[in-house]
């Protein structure tokens, strides 16, 4: 199953939410990817640009996406940036295939 990568961000609003009543939000991010199939491997608040990141695993993008905008339309985060991360053989497969791309740079002529 394809690996996602998440930031996220909380509103201030949120923050006040969680300071008067902590909460731990790994057991609510576990619950919405199994509900789809998917498996949360990790969980972490940070200090920097975001507030913490979440490693998901999904059966598929639209999988992964439901659980995003779900999250998004709930109105706690004001942020959530989601990447799909690529295993090393998927990489090696993919620059394989992009040999056989005859790329051509904007203002070059044809060849």
């Amino acid at each position: 199953m394809p690996l996602y990568l998440s930031k996220f961000s909380y509103t201030p609003e949120t923050w006040a939410r969680l300071i008067n009543a902590p909460e731990d939000r790994e057991k609510a991010a576990r619950a919405y990817i199994e509900s789809v199939g998917g498996k949360l491997h990790g969980f972490w608040y940070a200090f920097g640009a975001h507030d913490g990141y979440n490693l998901w695993e999904a059966p598929d993008n639209v999988s992964m996406a439901s659980v995003a905008l779900a999250i998004s339309g709930g109105g706690a985060l004001s942020s959530l940036e989601t990447t799909v991360l690529l295993t090393v053989d998927e990489t090696m497969e993919a620059m394989r295939k992009a040999e056989q791309i005859k790329y051509r740079p904007p203002g070059t002529q044809h060849s």
